[in-house]
């Protein structure tokens, strides 16, 4: 690939709006737009160093440190690859839409790659990209797929326990789509009726019934050019399935005591804690609602897939319903909340944090309000087998770093198996890998 072309390829690139970098196969950048250096250079230097050093701050490649790495997926597919990464930036981590396109010579080989970043703005004015905080893989992985489907028009099924965000979730797709500037409009579908669901649902006419004296406007018309959420689906009556099952294959519906068919025009979300896939086979949910509905499956972890962002989820937790501003939690305290079990997952979370905050009078939320209110104490189970042995009590710090380096010195250590044992991602175990080797070897020079 000639000198020319590449002049002409960053020359096209600094005119795009989006942040664009050139690289080599070694990982080396070798130009960078306008727009990158504008979000993400710092006033730094850009061009000849590697993109994981600037993006990571690491010091080997994104697959070497427990991240999907897009740039060997695209030269090993030969075609575009796109993942989402925890980026370092000017604002300090956030979450990055990262798509790396291989670039080819005249002889068919791949000589270059483009990758193309935007920002997931989770510190936006929009309300639920506030509350979609975390970084564990779990987390990770499902905003991956909200970015994916967020922009079409497919039926999303929310899959996930009671208390995951599943509304929250919902909220993003629709923020995140072109329909955003419209109505967000959820339905309960537990303990509907079928007299209920249809005039919720489709609105009546004046006079359809004793008590109509006007016209009601029904949810799905409400819902017109924006969102459709039905949450808990899986409660919904089997007859009602069938009304529903009707509105969603025709694209019409008919107010209750009305004789004109009305086009619809919204996009659905649905969401359930229950398994509709047994319920279809039990013949307790409908084969053809579920297919459906089940365009484009997104399951929401439970809290203690997530374990490792639970610090992160109570400092934002904290910051919304608190009603003084400005309290954090104390160290105890987080380690407390991150090493119990949440049944009820982040709603409870949540609850739990906000009567700590009734509780705490200064300017610090302590172990004592946490577990002063707590109706559900863990307990604690008694190590077996190959323990790690501690002969006294030491601070947190060197806990974690001797056992660390334990860990890591036990026959068959591997970087996956251990981050999954310790809840944490394999990017979080690596760096604090690092950061042990780095004491070890201060202690041994000192």
């Amino acid at each position: 690939m000639t000198a020319h072309f590449l002049s002409e390829l960053i020359s096209f690139l600094d005119g795009l709006p989006e942040p664009r970098i050139v690289m080599n196969a070694d990982y080396r950048i070798i130009a960078a737009n306008a727009a990158y250096i504008r979000e993400f250079g710092a006033g730094k230097s850009i061009t000849g160093r590697c993109c994981y050093e600037v993006s990571h701050h690491f010091d080997v490649p994104c697959d070497q440190a427990g991240e999907s790495c897009p740039l060997k997926l695209s030269l090993e597919a030969g075609a575009p690859q796109r993942v989402l990464h925890l980026h370092h930036t000017p604002r300090g981590e956030e979450h990055v839409d990262v798509q790396t396109t291989p670039i080819r010579d005249g002889a068919g080989q791949i000589a270059y790659f483009v990758e193309t970043m935007r920002v997931v703005r989770q510190a936006s004015s929009r309300p639920a990209a506030q509350g979609l905080v975390g970084r564990s893989p779990a987390f990770i992985g499902m905003l991956e797929k909200v970015l994916r489907v967020a922009n079409s028009n497919a039926a999303v099924l929310l899959l996930g326990e009671t208390g995951t965000g599943k509304e929250l979730v919902a909220h993003a797709i629709h923020e995140a789509s072109a329909r955003e500037d419209g109505p967000f409009v959820a339905v309960d579908c537990a303990g509907m009726t079928e007299t209920l669901f249809e005039s919720e649902l489709f609105g009546y006419e004046k006079g359809a019934f004793t008590g109509a004296t006007h016209r009601k406007q029904g949810l799905v018309e409400a819902a017109s050019g924006g969102t459709l959420f039905l949450d808990e689906i899986g409660e919904l009556p089997l007859a009602l399935q069938v009304k529903l099952l009707r509105l969603l294959e025709t694209g019409t519906y008919r107010r209750v005591g009305g004789l004109d068919w009305l086009p619809v025009d919204f996009r659905l979300i649905a969401a359930t804690h229950r398994d509709l896939r047994a319920m279809v086979q039990a013949e307790s949910f409908r084969r053809d609602l579920y297919f459906r509905i089940n365009t484009f499956p997104i399951r929401t972890p439970a809290l203690h897939e997530r374990a490792s962002d639970i610090p992160l989820l109570a400092a934002s937790l904290l910051e919304r319903v608190d009603r003084k501003t400005g309290r954090h939690f104390s160290p105890a305290a987080l380690d407390w909340l991150s090493t119990r079990r949440y049944a009820g997952n982040i709603r409870e979370l949540r609850n739990l944090i906000e009567r700590a905050t009734l509780m705490a009078d200064g300017d610090t939320v302590d172990l004592p309000h946490l577990s002063e209110m707590d109706d559900d104490v863990p307990a604690v189970l008694p190590a077996s087998g190959d323990a790690f042995q501690l002969e006294q009590v030491v601070a947190l710090a060197d806990l974690e770093r001797r056992y660390l380096t334990w860990a890591k010195a036990r026959p068959g250590f591997e970087l996956p198996s251990l981050a999954e044992q310790l809840g944490i991602s394999q990017r979080t175990l690596y760096r604090k890998l690092q950061g042990a080797a780095g004491l070890a070897s201060q202690r041994e020079a000192s």
